[in-house]
């Protein structure tokens, strides 16, 4: 049975070849990542790649009002802070723990490290980077075309891709924060998919009841968007 503190729970750090694995693994530092924790703000360096085994951590974007909405949500198949190896060295978004959970932090120095030696980490960070520009290309295009319906259920879909299990531990405040909706909006979408036996929401725990269901209600984005992560990062067994 793997270990919840296994680092290759994380399945960029289960894709690394042994040598490059070798060289990250003494490197890596085991954090806690409870709700509400800002990993970065706008405008920040950091200086820290973090990536989760059992949280989700949601790239919002903030406006001067300080309404949010979701850009991106990372959890177990990602990485928080591309801009450190993307030579850009910060973004304009937050990146916040919407799910807590546990993850692992390597130093920014070890990734540059990595992108000097230009191999297979680099590359698997690349085409991890284009993954997530797909997400928040597809993100924008839902929210502009889509009902809140199945913007709901997209943006369930993909964060229980993100987490073990079929449930979610989740406010409608939070949720409505990061489809960047109002609340009442939220309520009435989750109660019709709970009429419809797709799903349980009970004390802001959604547990999943009928995902193929869940998966035909959604819009193409949330496809999209899977086969993208799929083509372009195989799944690794954590070992």
């Amino acid at each position: 049975m793997t270990q919840p503190d296994n680092p290759r729970q994380n399945q960029l750090l289960a894709s690394l070849p042994e040598t490059e694995w070798q060289r990250w693994k003494p490197q890596l530092e085991l954090v806690q990542l409870p709700l509400g924790r800002v990993l970065c703000e706008p405008g920040e360096q950091l200086k820290h790649l973090y990536f989760p085994t059992s949280g989700i951590v949601s790239l919002l974007y903030v406006l001067d009002s300080g309404a949010t909405a979701e850009i991106a949500v990372v959890g177990h198949e990602g990485v928080v802070g591309i801009s450190i190896f993307m030579g850009g060295g910060s973004t304009p978004s937050r990146a916040v723990v919407q799910s807590a959970g546990m993850g692992y932090r390597l130093p920014a120095e070890a990734i540059h490290t990595e992108f000097d030696r230009a191999g297979p980490a680099m590359h698997l960070m690349l085409r991890y980077t284009q993954a997530l520009i797909t997400q928040m290309s597809q993100t924008a295009v839902c929210n502009r075309h889509h009902s809140l319906d199945q913007q709901l259920c997209r943006w369930l879909l993909l964060s229980l891709d993100r987490l073990p299990g079929n449930q979610l531990v989740m406010t409608q405040e939070l949720i409505s924060n990061m489809l960047g909706v109002r609340r009442e909006g939220v309520t009435e979408a989750a109660l019709k998919l709970q009429a419809a036996g797709l799903i349980q929401y009970v004390r802001g725990r959604i547990s999943v009841l009928d995902r193929p269901k869940l998966e035909q209600r959604t819009c193409e984005c949330y496809q999209v968007v899977k086969r993208e992560y799929d083509r372009l990062l195989p799944v690794r067994e954590a070992s």
